[in-house]
Formats: C-alpha cells, sequence, structure tokens
C-alpha cells in the first residue's frame, strides 16, 4: 500500500527473522500462539485508516442513538441471554473493513462487519512490537490511531477494563480460557492490568453480607484456592454462541441484576453486529436483508439480481461458521421459518487483493479496534490485519498457504 516500504520489506525478509519474531511472540505472551501469524506487517496510508476509523465510528452512533433500533435489537436478543443492567453504549467496539477497487482506480472501504465487542487489544500492541523489532522497521512507523503513545494505550484500555476497582477484584471472564486460542491475548492483558483470567463457568453468585446482616444484595465471586473472591468488575470476553454450541452450565442467570459492573456488557455483542447491516443505508455498507423479510418479499430489490453475489449468514455465530456463498432456493428454504430471521442475506463483495507478498498479492481485512469509555467518547486505538488468499480470510480456508494470518498495520505519522 507504501510501495516504497512494501517493496523494502519483500526485498529484505529473512525467513530466520520471522521464525525468531514468532518465538518471541510466544515468551512474551507465556504461551503458544497457535493461530497464524503472517510474515508481514502491512503498511497503509494514515488517511485510509482514519477513513475506516470515521465511518466505523458514524455507523456505531446511528445504531447507538437509535431508540428504535434498540428496541428491536433487543427484542432480538434470545430471551435467556437478555442481560439485566445495561449499560448506555458498548465499551468496546470493532469494525471490519476490506478494500474495493472503483472504476476510476481508487481505493475504497467496504465494511464486512462490526462488532461490539472486545479483540484482541493486548496481543495486537505485542504484535506490532514484534514486528519493528524483528524485521528493524523505521522509527518513525506508528501503529497507535488519534497520535497515542503506549502510556495512553494502557491507560485508556485500564480506564475501561479495571476503572476505579482493586486489580483483584476485576476479571477476565471467558469459557475455558486456558484452552482459547485468544490466550496470548488474556495472558498480556492480565500481566498488564494484574487482573485475573476465569472460566465463566467457575463464577458463582453469594449474598453480600453487610455488619452481620444479609442484605439481599448477590454478588459474583470467583475462587482463589479456598479463598472466595468478590467481582466487582468482568471484562467480558465469552461469546454466548460458544456458551451455547458447547451446552456450558453457568450458575449465574444473564437475567438476573448483581451488583458487578460489566467491562463490555454481553447485549452489545448483540445489538451492534451483524443484525445492524440491514439498519444501515451508508456507501460503505453492502446491501442485507433479513432471510424472514426475503422470504416476505420485502427489500429483495437490495440484492444483486446474480445470485453468485449472495452470501447467507447467521446473525450470531463466530469465525465465519454457517457462512454459504452464492446460496440456491434449496439451501433457503431449508431453514426453517421459525429461525429465518436469525440469518441474513447480504452482497458479497469481491475485495482488490492490495498487499503485494513473495506469495503473490493477497487480501487484507482492516480490523479497526475502539474503546468507549464511560463518560467518554468512542475512539479508534489501532488495527488490526488479517491477511489471506482463500475465499474468505479465516485460518480454514488458507490452510497451508504462506504470507497469510494475523498481521499489523503500520503508517507514518
Amino acid at each position: 500500500m507504501i510501495p516504497e516500504l512494501r517493496k523494502a520489506f519483500n526485498g529484505q525478509f529473512r525467513p530466520d527473522a520471522f521464525r525468531t519474531m514468532l518465538h518471541s511472540l510466544d515468551a512474551v505472551t507465556r504461551t503458544h500462539v497457535s493461530f497464524a501469524i503472517a510474515e508481514t506487517p502491512c503498511f497503509f496510508p494514515r488517511e485510509m485508516l482514519e477513513e475506516m476509523a470515521a465511518i466505523g465510528a458514524e455507523l456505531t452512533h446511528r445504531l447507538v442513538d437509535d431508540p428504535v433500533y434498540l428496541a428491536r435489537s433487543l427484542a432480538a436478543i434470545p430471551e435467556a441471554w437478555r442481560a439485566a443492567d445495561q449499560d448506555a453504549h458498548p465499551h468496546f467496539l470493532t469494525a471490519d473493513f476490506g478494500l474495493v477497487r472503483e472504476p476510476d482506480g481508487r481505493l475504497t472501504p467496504r465494511l464486512v462487519e462490526m462488532q461490539a465487542f472486545p479483540s484482541i487489544f493486548g496481543f495486537q500492541w505485542v504484535l506490532n512490537e514484534a514486528y519493528r523489532t524483528a524485521f528493524s522497521l523505521p522509527s518513525s512507523l506508528r501503529c497507535l490511531l488519534g497520535g497515542l503513545d503506549e502510556s495512553a494505550y494502557w491507560k485508556l484500555l485500564e480506564r475501561i477494563i479495571v476503572a476505579n476497582h482493586d486489580p483483584d477484584h476485576v476479571v477476565l471472564a471467558d469459557v475455558d480460557p486456558a484452552t482459547q486460542k485468544t490466550l496470548p491475548d488474556f495472558n498480556v492483558t492480565a500481566e498488564r492490568l494484574g487482573i485475573r483470567i476465569v472460566d465463566i463457568a467457575g463464577i458463582e453468585p453469594h449474598v453480600v453480607e453487610s455488619e452481620g446482616r444479609v442484605s439481599g444484595r448477590i454478588r459474583l465471586c470467583y475462587r482463589d484456592g479456598r479463598r472466595v473472591v468478590p467481582i466487582r468488575r468482568i471484562y467480558n470476553r465469552a461469546i454466548v454462541d460458544e456458551l451455547v454450541r458447547k451446552q456450558i452450565h453457568l450458575r449465574f442467570d444473564y437475567r438476573e441484576s448483581f451488583d458487578v459492573e460489566w467491562a463490555g456488557h454481553p447485549n452489545w455483542y448483540f445489538h451492534v453486529s451483524k443484525f445492524s447491516l440491514p439498519w444501515l443505508d451508508h456507501p460503505a455498507v453492502p446491501p442485507a436483508v433479513f432471510l424472514s423479510d426475503y422470504f416476505k418479499g420485502q427489500h429483495q430489490n437490495r440484492l444483486p439480481a446474480d445470485r453468485n453475489n449472495w452470501i447467507l449468514k447467521p446473525l450470531y455465530s463466530f469465525a465465519g461458521q454457517g457462512i454459504c456463498f452464492a446460496p440456491t432456493d434449496e439451501q433457503l428454504a431449508a431453514i426453517p421459518p421459525f429461525q429465518r430471521n436469525q440469518y441474513l442475506l447480504q452482497q458479497r463483495v469481491s475485495f482488490d487483493p492490495v498487499i503485494d507478498t513473495p506469495a503473490g498479492p493477497t487480501n487484507a481485512e482492516i480490523r479497526i479496534l475502539y474503546v468507549w469509555p464511560d463518560r467518554g467518547v468512542l475512539t479508534p486505538l489501532t488495527c488490526l490485519v488479517r491477511l489471506g488468499r482463500g475465499i474468505m480470510m479465516g485460518v480454514d480456508h488458507n490452510r497451508g498457504q504462506s504470507w497469510v494470518g494475523a498481521s499489523a498495520a503500520l503508517f507514518n505519522p
């Protein structure tokens, strides 16, 4: 994307430096990084990243500031997972973009997906610095948006994740976190902020006692050996889809009100998600229709005439599970009518393979990572990039290839 930097990197690339970088990532994260890391960072013009960040922020505000939309998206949350005590806005947000080539040759961003859920803030900082060190990249290159430096980056994350609490009473919660591919991020985050990593299935409710009396308030707790530790704030990394798919039994009910704060309230995962795409009329957003509306004959003109340019997506899934390209009438009809409101038909967009690598031109999906502090503003912090040459960007669609996987976005200030 910045031709002189791209050419210089490709010409000076050394496999031994990359292998050393991978070993350093394992050492810094105190575990093996099991997902694919690309051999290269990406060099983007700062203005392009800022344009994507501005689009993601604009679209987020359209949704969060629309009471009609919020009421509809709240009603769409499965009743068993409609959590109490929702905050006024999400604390975390990601917006994924690809780049398309316009007829006049310009590259413009197209939204892939938005999700009000944390991404790998901790690991991404480590990866950015690993590329810089391993390949002796120019010190002038930046990876943080908005003029932030390392200190400001971590202070913002601490403000949202820990707030004003004793870190001993703040937990990062996920499903069996020790087995998650994102464990490297968990370890970096927990170490930098001094918080605990816990299995959400081990969180249990306890009635609060005050001056020897039972107050009636229920507090969530975790166990540290024989010690029962009250939780003041939960950095929520548990995805409801996984809880359902793995049939995880929780000891508390999302619908109950507890004496606890959420850093990333569970409801926002549903509010700002693929569910929002049909509500967004914007040049950067490919048209989308709920499958239930499609069968009712509504909004069908939003989709291109060529069925090869359609994608069928489940609303709530992760890692690209359940996506169907160019769905046939039979495949659409096979989805039971009572489930069709949980699926989306969307225009498929062909992204331009803008990253020139020794393995050939490669697609880049750029994820803008935002935070939104209480009594603060929605703020883009940094970018995560995924490189791929398969039909999708996930690992399963790029297996056995080189110069693909997780990467970083670096830019000149």
